[in-house]
């Protein structure tokens, strides 16, 4: 069955939501890729240790799920300030963490250049015991983390993107959209606005009101009406300044397709630059692309940092 939708529409056929959202239903050897990349983040954090190149389980809040890895580049002689990756995790807001994603520092950390970036991936607390408004505040807390400390780790807290897969490329657009004004570092100084420039979003869902109905969401998500109201970017005018770059796997669903074009049709060109399709890529080895270093994926991450 084939539904065209617009921004705002939540379709009802149970059969069409299960095709187009259910990603590890659509991908059945999501598990085993899941379960490797477990694995490789494990070894990365062990090689990183060993190296005395990473810092794992530091607080940016005081709830159990507001802790952040930091992986820092190798050491260099140049002693200007390294850029900084923020790297946001999917998962339907309800699972996953952050050490599944340990990975891809390596790949975060070259796509700055030989220089090498500073890699920052953040925990967040899971739907159904939080809402995706307690989690879209817990990104700013964690970004606000960044501003106020990443320096101790070698970074530039004025050269940061934040890159997103899946609902992490939904936080991702929320971030580049956030009044940082209104956020406060744990000393109480506000965030410059618009401070944050670029934003890198793979996979990324920005209209929530199509998984109102999904069953295998609803009963974790619990999407109110105003809750899709706030926590939709397709909803909001574009930012004053910034820039999206959107990506998206080929192989993924109509519906991620349909994602991905979005919000340059909301936001414009100005503030969305880039869309991309990449061919033969599904949900969840676009990820495992970025870790291996696509050239596509590589040349997007590069044109963020420019």
């Amino acid at each position: 069955m084939s539904i065209s939708l617009s921004i705002g529409d939540a379709p009802t056929d149970l059969q069409w939501l299960q095709t187009n959202y259910n990603n590890r239903a659509r991908v059945p050897t999501a598990p085993e890729q899941l379960a490797e990349w477990a694995s490789r983040s494990a070894s990365t954090r062990a090689r990183y240790a060993k190296q005395q190149r990473c810092t794992l389980d530091v607080a940016y809040g005081t709830s159990a799920g507001e802790t952040l890895d930091v992986f820092v580049p190798k050491p260099s002689k140049q002693a200007a300030p390294r850029p900084v990756v923020v790297f946001i995790h999917g998962g339907y807001w309800r699972s996953l963490d952050k050490s599944d994603h340990s990975f891809l520092a390596p790949a975060l950390d070259q796509c700055a250049g030989d220089k090498g970036a500073v890699v920052v991936i953040p925990n967040y607390s899971l739907c159904p015991s939080v809402q995706v408004d307690d989690i879209a505040l817990q990104m700013t807390r964690a970004m606000a983390w960044v501003f106020e400390h990443i320096r101790s780790f070698g970074g530039d807290a004025s050269r940061v993107c934040v890159v997103g897969h899946s609902a992490g490329g939904h936080l991702a657009a929320m971030l580049l959209g956030c009044c940082w004004e209104q956020v406060h570092t744990s000393a109480g100084k506000p965030l410059p606005n618009n401070w944050l420039r670029r934003a890198v979003s793979i996979s990324g869902l920005y209209d929530l009101a199509p998984l109102v109905p999904a069953p295998f969401l609803q009963d974790d998500l619990r999407l109110s009406p105003q809750t899709v109201q706030r926590c939709s970017p397709a909803y909001w005018p574009e930012p004053a300044k910034g820039k999206l770059f959107a990506v998206v796997g080929g192989d993924e669903s109509d519906e991620f397709l349909r994602h991905n074009r979005m919000m340059r049709q909301v936001w414009g060109s100005k503030r969305v630059p880039h869309t991309s399709v990449l061919t033969g890529l599904n949900h969840f080895t676009i990820v495992e692309a970025l870790a291996n270093g696509h050239p596509a994926l590589v040349k997007v991450l590069q044109k963020a940092f420019t």
